[in-house]
């Protein structure tokens, strides 16, 4: 069994640590710009025996630098969303059918074959710029669901409301994915009362919108749909690994990625017992780029490994990027 195929063959914790030890090593020495950081951090791989004592790369490197473990030129680029001017975070990607293996399994995993769903899709900031990683895997999702009504809604929410009210007549198993700003506008115009109905939300107002907290946010998504929850996902440009919530915004991660914390005033220390941090992510589908990301989101972790995101620092709270490697 090569690596990439034990990614996703990972049962236990020992699994899970001993690949994930692999392929530190295997990018510590591969990765360019992981390799120069450890490097200045005065850590020698060689001494890295356990997980929790590797380090994580600050995701910003993202936008400064290639991060790749691989010696490919990259099979598709994905990119952050951003503001004109905005320097964008690129993740190379030099072998895509990793990326379609973790979130075709992953959806699976959470949310059954996606060809017994019909699933919609109202992403329009998304479908309006290039290289986004979340409009890749719907369009994968949908070409597999098969179902008739499946597809993408713009702006015609009209549309959206009908073929919605006919799944609920049919009983069809329907997930809508949906940018948090467009949710809230459909609902401003259209309600239903839809309680199977899986409401996805993908975070994030873009600038069309006021941000909100979640609660506040959830219940109005809640209301405006009927439903007992709203499920929501977890993921960036730089991973190719998702995390997702059934509600309350606890999130659950795949075998192949774990979330570990950090303390904000010394962010190469981790921290235990449920304190809130720094959201570190392993996400051992990043073989080919890197596996191990500071990001700049906070959160808490809870003894069954699961998740919450309680906010972001701002950029005059993130430390420990003054190793950045010229």
């Amino acid at each position: 069994m090569n690596l990439t195929q034990q990614i996703f063959s990972i049962s236990s914790a020992a699994n899970f640590s001993d690949t994930a030890l692999q392929i530190f090593r295997h990018q510590a020495e591969n990765c360019s710009v992981y390799k120069a950081y450890i490097q200045n951090l005065r850590i020698s791989p060689t001494e890295i025996h356990q997980v929790q004592d590797i380090p994580y790369l600050p995701i910003s490197f993202f936008k400064s630098h290639q991060v790749l473990s691989a010696p490919r030129q990259p099979e598709v680029v994905f990119s952050s969303s951003g503001t004109t001017g905005m320097v964008q975070s690129r993740h190379l990607v030099t072998d895509v059918k990793v990326y379609e293996d973790s979130f075709n399994k992953a959806f699976e995993l959470f949310y059954g074959k996606i060809e017994n769903s019909c699933l919609l899709a109202l992403l329009p900031s998304y479908l309006e710029r290039e290289g986004s990683s979340l409009i890749y895997m719907v369009d994968a999702l949908l070409r597999q669901s098969k179902h008739p009504d499946s597809g993408y809604f713009l702006h015609n929410h009209n549309d959206l409301y009908q073929r919605l009210k006919k799944l609920q007549t049919t009983g069809q198993k329907t997930i809508l994915i949906g940018v948090t700003y467009a949710l809230l506008d459909f609902i401003e115009q259209y309600q239903l009362d839809f309680p199977e109905l899986v409401v996805m939300e993908t975070g994030g107002m873009k600038g069309k919108r006021k941000e909100m907290v979640r609660e506040e946010l959830h219940q109005e998504l809640k209301a405006g749909f009927g439903v007992p929850a709203i499920h929501s996902e977890y993921g960036m440009t730089e991973l190719l690994s998702q995390g997702y919530s059934y509600g309350e915004g606890i999130f659950n991660c795949p075998p192949w990625m774990k979330i570990v914390l950090r303390d904000t005033n010394d962010p190469l220390s981790l921290l235990q017992n449920q304190q809130s941090g720094g959201i570190n992510v392993i996400d051992l589908a990043n073989i080919n780029s890197c596996s191990f990301i500071a990001t700049q989101d906070l959160g808490k972790v809870y003894p069954d490994g699961s998740f919450e995101v309680l906010g972001r620092f701002d950029n005059a709270d993130i430390r420990g990027c003054n190793l950045l490697v010229q």
